[in-house]
């Protein structure tokens, strides 16, 4: 009896130390993890913070491959956090994966097993520095045109950090270019109601997309509740326009400018507003009368295409009345001013030398629509001379009054800029 207690005796204490050692390679990795941390931030420090990390991955395998520790959640949560880290220091992409993946699994498994959040400082760790690496590996996966792989990516970054702004965008673009537009439509929904920077542009692209899925009410619903936030945005209200002329709503649309300028006639962007409608009306009549072969249809759509045209140069013009240095007006009024001499010069110049005669009276027309252009032309470029619309559409004049040096000169501005 004495042999058999003391066997199960001595038994119950190599047990015992065999635990307790375990439990010290747990200790071990939980302070040279701990040492890494403190460390890994100071340059001069860097050595050591690798040697820590380094020697807290060792005493986390000990303990992980043990059955006595294994399965416990300071071992998971570790071992996510150890794993974690050296996968976002790892640049390596064959030798960073497996460290990420298993930091990954380490941490789902910690999750489960921490039901008390013993070691939530641990798991958050992990999980930033996962989320970091999924955010680096969806940056080079998106340049390397690997978009459902960065969608990925960017979606499990922003898993962790759901608030993220940055994170939203770039898995709603991932998932444009991997041509999963729902989830992107759904991304960028979320995004116009953050305080993103770049809302306008957002509700912009959300209006695409939609448009994109061949639902135009949705679209032009977007679009005009990014009017309705972003009011004094010229390209949003001319989005608006663009969908609400694809919905054949284009008059009820002018209606609802024209009764906003009732209301307020001294407010320079409502007009501005409406030479945008009257003007894409004008551009759509346009298309109309260069495709219509029956003789009637095409008369019918030039003579609406000019007084489109007309509507939107007075409405322009008034604009410009009230604001003199209104940059978006003088660059649409000198615009809509110089499309029918741009188009008049071209017929003039392919007309044959018999005909010299209609020749002349085509280029006196083509130089006062010119001539009428050219103030509200300069001002733009006067009031931002470096924008390459303002200085090419400027150019167009100097091409049709054959000056050389000046074209040369704009020229060589637009191609600095480009």
């Amino acid at each position: 009896m004495k042999i058999k207690f003391l066997m199960a005796g001595t038994l119950s204490l190599f047990t015992a130390t065999t635990v307790l050692a375990q439990k010290g390679e747990l200790s071990t990795a939980q302070s040279e993890y701990d040492k890494y941390e403190t460390m890994r931030q100071n340059k001069a420090m860097a050595t050591m913070a690798r040697t820590s990390i380094n020697t807290a991955k060792t005493s986390i395998d000990k303990a992980s491959a043990n059955e006595k520790t294994a399965t416990m959640p300071q071992t998971y949560a570790l071992k996510g956090a150890i794993y974690g880290a050296l996968a976002y220091n790892d640049t390596v992409a064959t030798t960073s994966m497996p460290l990420y993946t298993t930091a990954v699994e380490a941490l789902k498994k910690a999750k489960e097993a921490d039901t008390k959040g013993e070691f939530k400082r641990l798991t958050d760790a992990g999980n930033q520095y996962v989320a970091y690496y999924s955010l680096n590996k969806g940056v080079k996966d998106f340049q390397a045109k690997n978009f459902e792989e960065a969608y990925k990516a960017f979606d499990l970054y922003r898993s962790n950090y759901p608030e993220d702004t940055t994170a939203i965008y770039y898995t709603g673009l991932a998932a444009i270019n991997s041509k999963n537009i729902p989830v992107a439509i759904n991304q960028y929904k979320k995004l116009v109601t953050t305080n993103y920077s770049r809302r306008a542009d957002i509700y912009s692209d959300l209006s695409n997309l939609y448009l994109m899925q061949k639902d135009t009410t949705a679209a032009l619903n977007a679009v005009t509740e990014g009017v309705s936030k972003f009011p004094n945005n010229a390209s949003l209200r001319g989005r608006e326009v663009e969908i609400a002329l694809q919905q054949g709503k284009a008059t009820e649309f002018i209606d609802k400018i024209q009764a906003a300028i009732n209301n307020n006639p001294s407010d320079k962007s409502l007009h501005f507003y409406s030479g945008i409608a009257y003007g894409k009306i004008g551009d759509t009549k346009d298309k109309e009368a260069k495709a219509a072969k029956d003789p009637a249809a095409k008369a019918a759509a030039i003579k609406a295409r000019n007084e489109a045209y007309d509507k939107a140069t007075a409405a322009y013009g008034k604009a410009v009345e009230l604001d003199p240095n209104y940059f978006e007006a003088n660059l649409n009024m000198g615009y809509i001013l110089m499309s029918p001499a741009v188009e008049d010069y071209n017929v003039a110049n392919k007309l044959p030398m018999s005909k010299q005669k209609e020749f002349n009276a085509m280029m006196a027309k083509v130089n006062a629509a010119a001539d009428k252009a050219k103030p509200y032309l300069e001002k733009a470029v006067q009031l931002q001379p470096n924008d390459p619309s303002a200085l090419g559409n400027l150019r167009n004049y100097y091409i049709i009054k054959k000056d050389t040096a000046k074209m040369t000169e704009l020229k060589k501005k637009i191609d600095a800029i480009r």
